[in-house]
């Protein structure tokens, strides 16, 4: 067998399990995205520790958070994303199917008439973790009395690290995949037939990961020194949320439709669309807080 042709067979070879522990299953996907959630509070934790210790200097996050408040942040966004992520992907996604399993919303069960099942948890959606996110940071802003869209500032630079492992685990959970191709870096995925498809998960891992990490990081940069007098509390978030919506918008053209929706107009899909909406939202909140600031 060629390098190529392993390249290609690649996901065929990884199981999605990482190990059991008598009926309970541990996936890769489950590991990454553990791995995902402790690399973002590492990252915010170096940020809080370089605000404490001078080295970040205005305008970007001037503001001071203890350990225990720092510690209540993190809890404060984690718990916004995991039941925004996971609500989100119920309404958006599959709600015909949670509304006659509304167990499998909170419990990794299906009750069928042969007794009970494990299923695991499965479904999280991005926007909706980006709503619940924001609603949380929102509340913690409020009971802290710190300006939210400086918070925001603050959190956005981390975000990118975090999606990077959980694209990486949807890659290794062998779903998610790309569109049917005939390009020779395609890959054959175990249940997308015997046909080369897009790693559409790589895909996003990359733009919407590590590209958009190094545009924050790069721009944080150029708003505290030569693009200083551009700078407004919540111009990183709004750049974010709108790079990454624009990111997805087209990298949804080589993902694979999700099965129970399919394409809109047999064209759109839903990603396409609430990418769309996000983008139009990052640009009139930017123009109005543009034009508070002046």
């Amino acid at each position: 067998m060629s390098f190529w042709q392993f390249y290609q067979n690649l996901p065929q070879y990884i199981d999605p399990i990482a190990f059991s522990i008598g009926l309970f299953e541990v996936r890769w996907y489950s590991l990454l995205y553990i791995l995902g959630i402790a690399v973002t509070y590492w990252v915010l934790l170096i940020l809080i520790r370089s605000m404490k210790n001078k080295i970040l200097k205005f305008p970007i996050s001037n503001f001071q958070l203890s350990n225990d408040q720092f510690q209540n942040l993190f809890l404060y966004i984690l718990s916004g994303i995991l039941l925004g992520g996971r609500f989100g992907y119920v309404l958006f996604y599959n709600f015909s199917y949670y509304f006659h399993n509304p167990l499998e919303i909170f419990l990794p069960i299906n009750i069928t008439g042969y007794g009970l099942r494990f299923t695991g948890f499965f479904g999280m959606s991005y926007f909706g973790a980006l709503l619940g996110a924001v609603l949380a940071g929102y509340i913690f802003s409020k009971k802290y009395k710190i300006d939210f869209w400086n918070l925001a500032d603050f959190i956005s630079v981390a975000v990118p690290v975090g999606y990077f492992f959980g694209r990486v685990g949807n890659f290794l959970n062998g779903e998610l995949y790309g569109r049917i191709t005939s390009v020779p870096w395609g890959m054959y995925f175990p249940a997308g037939g015997n046909v080369l498809r897009h790693p559409s998960q790589l895909y996003e891992a990359f733009f919407e990961g590590v590209v958009l990490f190094f545009i924050i990081i790069l721009l944080r940069n150029m708003f505290r020194n030569q693009l200083r007098k551009y700078y407004f509390y919540g111009i990183l978030f709004l750049i974010y949320i709108f790079s990454y919506a624009f990111f997805r918008f087209f990298l949804e053209f080589f993902r694979n439709p999700d099965a129970q929706i399919g394409l809109f107009f047999n064209r759109i899909s839903l990603g396409q669309i609430l990418a769309f909406v996000v983008m139009i939202l990052a640009l009139v909140i930017w123009q109005k807080k543009k034009n508070v600031v002046r």
